[in-house]
C-alpha cells in the first residue's frame, strides 16, 4: 500500500511538471490557443512584396499586432493582408497601412498611421487606404535604363 501511494504521488508530481512546462513554453513561444484577445481587420494592397505571415504591425514604432495571413483576392488581383491587432489598439475607419522595412535590408512590417475620424474599425473591418512596398529592384531598374517618370 505504501508503494502504490508513493508511485501516485510521483506520478502526480510528474504530471504537473509537464503541464508547467508545456505552458511555460506556449507563453515564452508567445502561441494562442483559443484565439487570444485580438480582433481581425483586412488591408488590400498592390504589391506587398517581401511581406511575410508573422511580420509585426506597428503604430508609432509601438508592436500592435501581427500579420495573420496574405491572401491573393481573384476579384482584384490585389494581395489581401489580414491583421491580428491587439483588443486594447482601436483603429479609426480612415487608418492607412503601409508596407514598409526596417532598415536597408531588413524586414517587412506594417506601419499604421491612425486616422481622425470618430468611427472605429471592427472585427472583419477593412482598412481603406494603404501604399505598397516600394519595390527597390524595379525602382534602380527604371533608373538604370532611363525609364523614370
Amino acid at each position: 500500500m505504501k508503494r502504490v501511494t508513493l508511485e501516485l504521488i510521483v506520478g502526480i508530481f510528474v504530471l504537473v511538471g509537464i503541464l508547467c512546462l508545456a505552458w511555460l513554453s506556449i507563453k515564452l513561444g508567445q502561441m494562442e490557443l483559443l484565439g487570444g484577445d485580438h480582433y481581425q481587420v483586412s488591408a488590400d494592397f498592390d504589391s506587398v512584396s517581401g511581406l511575410k505571415k508573422g511580420a509585426t504591425v506597428e503604430i508609432a514604432g509601438v508592436e500592435v499586432g501581427q500579420v495573420d495571413r496574405i491572401e491573393l483576392d481573384s476579384s482584384s488581383d490585389r494581395a489581401r493582408v489580414y491583421l491580428r491587432i491587439r483588443d486594447g489598439v482601436k483603429l479609426q475607419d480612415d487608418v492607412i497601412a503601409s508596407v514598409r522595412t526596417s532598415g536597408i535590408i531588413g524586414d517587412k512590417f506594417i506601419k499604421l498611421k491612425p486616422g481622425g475620424s470618430d468611427k472605429l474599425l471592427a472585427n472583419g473591418g477593412r482598412i481603406r487606404d494603404t501604399e505598397s512596398a516600394v519595390d527597390l529592384e524595379e525602382l534602380l531598374s527604371k533608373y538604370i535604363h532611363g525609364n523614370v517618370e
